[in-house]
C-alpha cells in the first residue's frame, strides 16, 4: 500500500513556499476584495511611520488589521482599545508571517462605543477651551429665595425635588418644562437655561437665585441630550449658579463638568440647594441663647470691674490735699534755692571786684609795656642786620654783573648792531640793503643804513642831515 501512495504522490505538483503564499494571497483578495467588519479594537499600536496596527475581535475570534498613515490621518476620532467600530477594507495575506489581515480603508464608531468615542472627543474639545476649569465655578447661595428647575413636568424628578424642598426648607420654585430625551431635548434644555438668565427682577416672573437641571437615570443614549455641545455651552454661560442632577450617581454627562455643583441624584440636588429649616431655626435659637448669655456675663463682669475700680479710688479731697502740700514744699524749695543762688553770685562778684583794683592793672600794663619795648629793640637790631646783609648781596651781584657785562667788550673796540625794535643782530643774513640799524660803541650810538654787500662805508659830510648817521653803501 505504501508503494501505491508513493506512486500517487509523485504525480502531485510541487509548489515553492513563495508560489503557495502568492496563490493564497490572490485567492483571499479575489474572494474578499471588499468587506465590512464590526468588532472591538484591541492591541492598538501606532508605528513611527504613522501606520496603525490593531486587532479586531469579538467573543470568538481575532482578526489582525492595519491602517496606512494616509487613512489614519483622515479619521475624525481617535481610535482606542475597547472601542467598538465598523471597519471597511479588503482581506489580504502577509506571506512573511503566514497570516491573513484586513487593510482598513475606512473606520467609524459603532453603537455605544461610537457614542463614547464622540463623547470623549467632545470632552477634550470643551475642556481645552477652559469650560471645565475650577476657577469658573460659582458659589451657591446659602438660602435661595427662588429656585429654577429645568426638567420634565410629568416625571418623578420634579416631584422628588419639590418633596425634598418642602421637607427641608420651603421656598419658591419655578419650573421650566422641557423634554429630557429625544431630538429636540438638547435645544429645549439650552433654551431653558438661557431663558432663566434672561429674566429680570422688574418682570412679572422673578429671576431665580439658583438653577437645577435634572433628569432621572437611563442609558447613555437616553442621557445624550445633556452631552450636547449647546447644552454645555449654555450651562457655562449661566450667570446664575447651576446644579446638575442628571441620571444616577454612576452616570456622568458633560453638563456635570461645567456646572457649579454636581449632584448624584435630583433629590441630592434639592438637599444641596437649601439647608434644613428646622436645623437652621435651632441653630439661630442657639445663637440667640448664647448671645444673651454672653451679653449678661459681660455686663456682670463689667459691674464687678467697676466696683473693684471704685474701691481702689481715693477720696478726691485727700488727693487734692496731698497735692497742695506737695506744692507748698516745692514753693519753699524754690525760694530757698533762689536765696542760696543769690548769695553765691554776690560772693563771686566780690571776689571779682577784688581782683580788679587799679594797682594790679597798672602793674600788668607796665609789665606789658616793658615787654613791648624789649620786642621793639630786638626787632630794630634784626632789621639792621638784615639790611646790611642785603646790601652786601646787592654789591656782590653788581660786581658780578659788571664783570659779565657786554660793555667791557665794547671798551676793547667791539660794537653791537641793534635793529629797529632794539634787538641785537647776530647774523649777516639780517644785513638787508637799505635797512636802518643802530650801532653802539663804547662812547655812544650811531645810526647806519645797510648798503650792498662788499661796498665801503663813506663818512657823511659835515653839516648834513647825516652828520650823526653813517651809511653802508
Amino acid at each position: 500500500m505504501s508503494e501505491n501512495y508513493q506512486s500517487d504522490s509523485s504525480n502531485i505538483h510541487e509548489y515553492t513556499v513563495s508560489e503557495l503564499s502568492g496563490s493564497l494571497k490572490r485567492t483571499v483578495e479575489d474572494a474578499f476584495g471588499h468587506v465590512r467588519v464590526r468588532a472591538e479594537i484591541s492591541g492598538l499600536k501606532r508605528a513611527a511611520s504613522g501606520h496603525v496596527y490593531l486587532a479586531l475581535k469579538d467573543d470568538k475570534a481575532v482578526l489582525d488589521g492595519i491602517m496606512w498613515r494616509g487613512t489614519a490621518q483622515k479619521l475624525t476620532f481617535r481610535p482606542e482599545d475597547g472601542l467598538e467600530v465598523v471597519c471597511t477594507g479588503k482581506l489580504t495575506t502577509y506571506p512573511g508571517r503566514s497570516k491573513y489581515q484586513i487593510v482598513i480603508e475606512r473606520m467609524e464608531p459603532a453603537g455605544v462605543g461610537a457614542l463614547m468615542a464622540l463623547l470623549e472627543e467632545r470632552k477634550k474639545k470643551l475642556g481645552a477651551e477652559g469650560l471645565f476649569d475650577p476657577e469658573r465655578k460659582q458659589s451657591l447661595p446659602y438660602i435661595p429665595k427662588i429656585i429654577g428647575v429645568v426638567t420634565s413636568p410629568t416625571g418623578a424628578v420634579i416631584r422628588d425635588i419639590l418633596h425634598r424642598l418642602r421637607d427641608r426648607f420651603p421656598t419658591h420654585v419655578l419650573l421650566w418644562p422641557v423634554l429630557v430625551q429625544g431630538e429636540t431635548a438638547a435645544e429645549q434644555i439650552a433654551a431653558a437655561i438661557r431663558g432663566f438668565n434672561a429674566l429680570e427682577w422688574e418682570q412679572d416672573i422673578p429671576r431665580p437665585d439658583l438653577i437645577i437641571v435634572a433628569r432621572g437615570g437611563g442609558s447613555l443614549e437616553d442621557l445624550w441630550a445633556f452631552n450636547e455641545e449647546e447644552v454645555v455651552r449654555a450651562a457655562a454661560e449661566s450667570k446664575i449658579p447651576l446644579i446638575s442632577a442628571v441620571g444616577h450617581e454612576t452616570d456622568t454627562t458633560l453638563i456635570d463638568y461645567v456646572s457649579d455643583r454636581r449632584a448624584p441624584t435630583p433629590t441630592a440636588a434639592a438637599e444641596m440647594a437649601v439647608p434644613v429649616r428646622s436645623d437652621l431655626l435651632a441653630y439661630v435659637d442657639d445663637l440667640e441663647r448664647r448671645t444673651k448669655q454672653s451679653f449678661n456675663r459681660s455686663i456682670s463682669q463689667k459691674r464687678e470691674q467697676l466696683a473693684g475700680l471704685a474701691r481702689g479710688l481715693r477720696d478726691p479731697n485727700s488727693y487734692i490735699a496731698d497735692k497742695s502740700q506737695h506744692l507748698d514744699h516745692l514753693d519753699n524749695r524754690l525760694r530757698q534755692s533762689m536765696s542760696n543762688g543769690l548769695a553765691v553770685k554776690t560772693q563771686k562778684f566780690g571776689a571779682a571786684e577784688a581782683r580788679l583794683r587799679p594797682q594790679i592793672l597798672e602793674r600788668s600794663i607796665q609789665g606789658r609795656t616793658d615787654l613791648l619795648a624789649n620786642f621793639d629793640g630786638r626787632m630794630s637790631r634784626a632789621i639792621m642786620v638784615r639790611q646790611e646783609r642785603a646790601q652786601d648781596n646787592v654789591a656782590a651781584v653788581s660786581r658780578l654783573l659788571e664783570s659779565l657785562s657786554f660793555r667791557r667788550v665794547l671798551k676793547r673796540g667791539y660794537s653791537i648792531v641793534w635793529d629797529e625794535e632794539g634787538k641785537p643782530l647776530s647774523s649777516v643774513k639780517s644785513a638787508e640793503a637799505g635797512r636802518v640799524v643802530t650801532v653802539e660803541f663804547e662812547d655812544g650810538k650811531a645810526d647806519a643804513i645797510f648798503g650792498n654787500r662788499g661796498t665801503a662805508i663813506k663818512k657823511p659830510k659835515a653839516g648834513s642831515s647825516q652828520s650823526k648817521q653813517g651809511q653802508l653803501l
